[in-house]
């Protein structure tokens, strides 16, 4: 049987998403959000934007490993700063 390897990493990624959602569940409870229209093309929540800003993030990590020999560690960089934009200004 096959285990999958929990590596550092691995579980600082999958432990950041955990409380990322924690962390929106609360402030969902806390200040309910409502749809606004930013420079997405259709009105969002802040949940909708944090689905779609972690969509667009795997797809830029993806994207670097696949066409670049940069560190993946420039890939993470950008990814927040989208994360960050998207989650403000999308």
């Amino acid at each position: 049987m096959a285990w999958m390897s929990w590596t550092l990493p691995t579980a600082l990624f999958f432990l950041s998403i955990f409380l990322i959602l924690v962390g929106m569940t609360a402030w969902q409870i806390a200040s309910p959000s409502v749809e606004r229209k930013g420079f997405l093309p259709l009105e969002t929540t802040r949940g909708d934007r944090l689905f779609i800003g972690l969509l667009s993030s795997a797809y830029i990590h993806l994207a670097f490993v696949a066409l670049t020999e940069v560190h993946i560690a420039v890939a993470t960089v950008l990814s927040v700063i989208w994360m960050s934009f998207l989650m403000r200004w999308g």
